[in-house]
């Protein structure tokens, strides 16, 4: 029996799947230990807890990593389902198709949202910032 030589996409994309899942399930209790139980819990979850997480670059790095690996993680899931029950080729393409831009979408449209995220925009009323931003906008 010949070997084809090349690489094998399945073989990786199933490698993916287990080392990202592992490293996924790490980062989400993470997540939400940091969010649900270290201080005052979900009672402090609000928009000057994210503003003030996200000025953190530790934090910033932790969600774009979660974000990145749980888009990229689900959306090679997707591609297995269609694979396995997509039987006509056009259909199977143009669902490829759409789940690799809705995840090149997400993951373009999460990593600005992490990176540009404002939470003293300039201008804005005094009394909708969060209680931290006085200080900066003075």
């Amino acid at each position: 029996m010949r070997r084809s030589r090349g690489v094998n996409w399945e073989k990786w994309g199933w490698i993916y799947m287990r080392a990202s899942g592992v490293v996924l399930i790490i980062l989400i209790f993470g997540h939400l230990f940091v969010n649900l139980l270290v201080g005052d819990g979900i009672k402090a979850i609000d928009f000057a807890f994210v503003g003030g997480k996200w000025s953190d670059p530790f934090w910033q790095v932790w969600d774009l990593l979660m974000l990145w690996l749980a888009f990229i993680h689900g959306g090679n899931g997707m591609r297995t389902i269609v694979n396995d029950y997509a039987t006509k080729p056009l259909t199977r393409k143009i669902l490829l198709g759409a789940i690799l831009v809705s995840v090149v979408a997400e993951i373009i449209l999460g990593t600005l949202v992490i990176f540009t995220f404002d939470p003293c925009p300039a201008g804005s009323p005094a009394d909708l910032l969060p209680s931290f931003c006085s200080t900066i906008n003075q």
